[in-house]
């Protein structure tokens, strides 16, 4: 259930990353914690930390607030 509403969340992410060049992909979610890969642009944007952590983070908690990390997997 919660896998589901992640991906959806992601899906809705997505166009603004594309814009940029870049794309988010789901790995999977394990122990609280959803594992993604940033592709493209993104895999090695200055902005990364940033986009990860109070973007993509902040938005999966807020629908889904047993989230406790999003890890990227480069």
């Amino acid at each position: 259930m919660q896998e589901k509403k992640i991906i959806e969340i992601i899906d809705t992410l997505r166009p603004f990353l594309l814009s940029d060049g870049g794309n988010i992909e789901f790995v999977k979610y394990e122990n609280n914690i959803v594992y993604i890969k940033m592709t493209g642009a993104c895999s090695n944007c200055q902005m990364l930390d940033l986009t990860l952590k109070e973007g993509i983070e902040a938005a999966i908690k807020e629908e889904v607030p047993e989230v406790t990390e999003v890890i990227n997997l480069s």
